[in-house]
């Protein structure tokens, strides 16, 4: 660990090194049973981070300064960083910043609302996205036009013929397609080329939600080529191991010179009198206030950390991993996989796994996991509750009643699933204790005095609590 400071600055880093660089990769955590050592299995959420960007972030530190307009040597230091950052962040998704601009934000939801905001879109104006869309590639075009969804088939993959009868049906109306790169239910990755090149016959435009690609698969949005681009994309840097803030949205140039930009404040003009503004271009426009300066330093050194490790080798070991994880659960009969099981397609979809066990419901698996196996997941519905009922094959009826329920504060019976995801750093001895785990809930070999609370969902241990101030302090 000496030598941290300049691990990433090498032209590679093991894929079998990071687990030891992760930040608090040996941390024990109080269980119902005694302390264990915590398994991180909720990198779909977000993700930790590693030892070279966290030391990365401490050594900007004593060089942090407001940026743009101060003339002392920290704030021209930080403003120089910040702006290597934005061509470094082009740069790893094949943006050219001569027509294109990276705007940053506080995450990808915010910049689809702010993108939102710009697009000349009219209310009768077709938004056209999926079924397998995060809710924030999906809420907030309601707000502007009109959506309609393609829809998927029974494993959650998109019907790509569903797609182009939309596009017939529709035509001219479908202004934008909205896709995600990647689900983060079910791993699955979505031909963004084909996706692009029909969107483009028609006229129309795409943006792509890369929220889940961006941290396990290349992306290129391709300028070069105008039948196959990504006219606009979005992602965060807390789910590509930097934490610390800030979300990406790369696009068009065009798209924010015109009209007014969604926030006002400092930074977005060039002339202000008490009767008019006159706004400065994009992508100062576009981020008004003081900006995560700190975070957009770590988005960099993450950037520099996923080209240090190589995607051969990213690729290589989460497709590995997730195909011994389904090969194991595969061999419990309790376990209900949704989505493709095959261990053998894991190169083609990312490292998640969703899944039910039978009897059991899918937030008290989960807290099972994590009070009794120090093992961290997610359940319910991941913030893609269409996605999550179609899946489960909730009919109609189903529906109303839990929609019902949930309106009256009780969420006890939400549908959903446990989410294992999986990142860099994970190994298959993590996945042989998640198999342990899941073994002793199929066999009942649990603590019996879980308790719901019906507002929340969520199942904790009758008469235990946990303390965190004994683990950490503000």
């Amino acid at each position: 660990m000496a030598v941290i400071a300049e691990e990433i600055e090498k032209t590679t880093i093991s894929i079998d090194d990071l687990p030891e660089l992760l930040v608090g990769h040996d941390t024990v955590v109080p269980t119902l049973d005694g302390s264990k050592r915590y398994i991180n299995f909720d990198n779909a959420a977000s993700t930790p981070t590693f030892e070279p960007i966290a030391d990365g972030v401490r050594s900007f530190l004593k060089w942090y300064s407001n940026v743009h307009r101060g003339t002392g040597f920290k704030s021209q230091l930080s403003s120089w960083a910040f702006e290597q950052a934005r061509d470094l962040v082009a740069e790893f998704v094949g943006a050219d910043l001569d027509k294109q601009v990276v705007i940053f934000t506080k995450n990808s939801t915010e910049a689809i609302n702010k993108l939102a905001h710009r697009l000349p879109i009219e209310k009768d104006d077709i938004i056209l996205t999926t079924l397998m869309e995060h809710h924030s590639n999906e809420l907030p075009w309601r707000r502007v036009g009109t959506v309609q969804h393609v829809a998927v088939d029974a494993d959650g993959r998109i019907i790509n013929r569903d797609f182009e009868n939309k596009l017939k049906e529709f035509g001219d109306r479908i202004k934008l397609v909205a896709i995600t790169g990647a689900s983060n239910v079910t791993g699955f990755i979505n031909d963004l080329d084909y996706f692009a090149s029909e969107t483009h016959r028609i006229g129309a435009r795409i943006i792509v939600d890369a929220a889940q690609l961006a941290p396990h698969r290349p992306i290129n949005m391709n300028p070069e080529n105008p039948e196959q681009a990504i006219d606009y994309l979005v992602f965060s840097a807390h789910k590509m191991y930097a934490p610390f803030g800030v979300g990406v949205l790369v696009g068009d140039k065009e798209t924010f010179i015109a009209g007014d930009p969604e926030i006002v404040g400092g930074g977005v003009v060039d002339v202000v009198t008490l009767e008019e503004a006159y706004w400065t271009g994009p992508p100062e426009k576009e981020e008004a206030g003081t900006p995560d300066i700190v975070g957009v330093v770590a988005l960099a050194k993450a950037i520099k950390l996923l080209q240090a490790v190589g995607w051969e080798s990213i690729i290589k070991h989460e497709s590995e991993l997730a195909a011994y994880a389904l090969r194991e659960l595969n061999n419990i009969p309790e376990v209900i996989i949704y989505g493709d099981n095959d261990p053998g397609t894991t190169a083609e979809r990312l490292g998640v796994i969703s899944f039910n066990i039978k009897d059991v419901r899918h937030n008290l698996a989960a807290a099972i996991l994590g009070f009794e196996g120090a093992i961290g997941v997610r359940s319910g519905c991941f913030c893609a509750q269409p996605y999550v009922k179609s899946l489960l094959k909730l009919d109609c009826d189903q529906e109303k009643i839990v929609e019902k329920q949930i309106l009256n504060r009780d969420r006890s019976e939400l549908p959903g699933t446990i989410r294992v995801s999986f990142g860099i750093y994970n190994t298959k001895a993590e996945v042989d204790q998640l198999i342990i785990m899941v073994k002793k809930i199929v066999a009942g070999d649990y603590h019996p005095f879980y308790m719901v609370d019906r507002e929340s969902g969520s199942y904790n241990p009758r008469g235990f609590k946990f303390n965190f101030e004994e683990s950490f302090k503000l």
